[in-house]
């Protein structure tokens, strides 16, 4: 596993519902959560909202994928995803999670620049935007 520095950015909210996208307002990943279910993907141990990190100057790609396909989770919207599993460092403290990869291809908005990896982990309290973390891919 290879670990790369990162800081916290802001989403867009949309995955979590927190956002002003009135299309979502529970959430993309509520409502993707019980398709990725079926394809074996279990969500229940995050929290249903991403944690943005800018790895930037490094461009990471999906490695291992626990999953690598199209889901249609919402009327007229059919994604490719790619779920792999990521490790997280923050405050002397290691947890794992899935990197969640909308790929921008099927991505119907709210796409993320490519040194962003968008990670689905447990909650964390008190971690905040502009906070230095490390990703092991």
């Amino acid at each position: 596993m290879n670990w790369h520095p990162g800081i916290i950015i802001p989403g867009y909210g949309v995955a979590s519902g927190k956002g002003n996208d009135r299309r979502y307002p529970a959430g993309t990943l509520r409502l993707q959560q019980p398709f990725f279910l079926e394809k074996g993907i279990d969500l229940s141990p995050y929290f249903l909202g991403t944690v943005n990190v800018d790895l930037a100057p490094f461009k990471p790609v999906p490695q291992r994928p626990l999953f690598d396909g199209t889901i249609r989770w919402a009327e007229g919207i059919e994604e490719r995803f790619v779920i792999s599993p990521v490790e997280f460092k923050a405050r002397d403290r290691q947890y794992s999670g899935l990197w969640y990869y909308p790929h921008p291809e099927t991505k119907p908005g709210h796409v993320q620049r490519d040194t962003v990896a968008e990670l689905l982990l447990p909650w964390i309290d008190g971690l905040a935007t502009g906070e230095a973390v490390f990703v092991g891919l």
